[in-house]
């Protein structure tokens, strides 16, 4: 897979994900106020007609574009199963076995037939078998306890979880040096 490019606010701020065609226009329409990091890919552009040349562009690891500071506390982050799996490191938080993608589920501690609310704070990874044990009760009511409370990752966190097959070792840096002080996220580099 190839690698994407950090999108950064000029505050330094992580945004998005790139593709290095995206990079590429933010680049040719001058857009890009500074850069960090290595260089992810060259491109190859077109042949100078005086000197018969042909022009080239490296794209760096991380990007900063010009715009608004943005207050991140107050957003969240899209709730998908793999983001989530990958927050909760692939690991069932009642039993704690580590299992592939396809094994397992989201499971609400606070059942949605009960009240419970579809987010970061309220899910968890949950293998197949303990999913089904836990059906819809309560911990209380049950003896299933979790082995990690759920947390909302912060705009740094839930980036690098997504991208966490393809993310490089000085992306990783900058964003890490961004997730919460208590953090539990592990993104293999």
């Amino acid at each position: 897979m190839e690698p994407r490019i950090l999108r950064l606010n000029s505050a330094g701020q992580p945004i998005e994900w790139l593709h290095w065609k995206q990079a590429t226009c933010l680049f040719a329409r001058d857009l890009v106020c500074w850069s960090l990091g290595g260089v992810v890919r060259r491109v190859h552009g077109g042949y100078s007609r005086f000197t018969g040349e042909q022009t080239t562009m490296d794209l760096p690891a991380i990007v900063a574009c010009n715009g608004k500071r943005v207050n991140r506390a107050h957003v969240v982050p899209p709730l998908t199963n793999r983001a989530l799996f990958s927050r909760d490191n692939y690991q069932c938080l009642y039993c704690g076995g580590h299992f592939e993608l396809e094994l397992l589920s989201r499971d609400h501690i606070i059942p949605v037939s009960r009240g419970g609310l579809d987010t970061w704070t309220n899910v968890v990874a949950a293998c197949k078998r303990c999913n089904q044990r836990k059906s819809n009760f309560l911990l209380s009511e049950i003896s299933m306890e979790l082995i990690a409370l759920p947390f909302k990752p912060n705009t740094a966190e839930y980036l690098a979880l997504i991208n966490s097959d393809r993310i490089r070792g000085d992306q990783m840096e900058f964003l890490s040096s961004q997730f919460s002080r208590n953090s539990r996220i592990k993104v293999a580099l």
